[in-house]
């Protein structure tokens, strides 16, 4: 795996933080027109950082997992964007009645979410040890 720089695991990291602010604090109701902006941006830095860790090896189980955790990172972002929309309801005039969209789509951000922390961490950790598995 290509490690990211200090620079870049500085921001990955500060990704991570924003992210667990942002979902912190929406979920406390504290000034969740912010929140769930920080939430959004910091889901975009994380993915894109978390992107730019290109694995360069021959190993099929990693690629698989790389490609499980740009599932994942989808997931972050689409989060944030139902987040905001849960604030702003931008996505209301595309459905026939508010029934509907309260159904299929207000504060479904958590479903996303949670979906996304598990093959995060599911992937994190299996890609650790098989790389592990490759150096030995």
């Amino acid at each position: 795996m290509r490690e990211l720089t200090k620079s870049q695991a500085v921001l990955f990291l500060l990704g991570g933080v924003l992210m667990v602010s942002g979902v912190g604090s929406f979920v406390f109701m504290w000034h969740q027109e912010v929140a769930c902006w920080v939430f959004l941006a910091g889901a975009v830095l994380f993915s894109v950082l978390q992107a730019m860790q290109v694995y360069e090896g021959q190993s099929f189980v990693i690629r698989r997992l790389k490609r499980l955790m740009g599932l994942a990172q989808l997931a972050f972002v689409l989060s944030g964007i139902l987040m905001v929309d849960t604030v702003n309801f931008f996505l209301r005039p595309l459905f026939s009645n508010q029934l509907v969209y309260i159904q299929y789509v207000y504060n479904k951000w958590v479903v996303l979410l949670l979906i996304a922390a598990i093959l995060e961490v599911y992937t994190s950790h299996r890609i650790s040890s098989e790389l592990k598995k490759e150096k030995c």
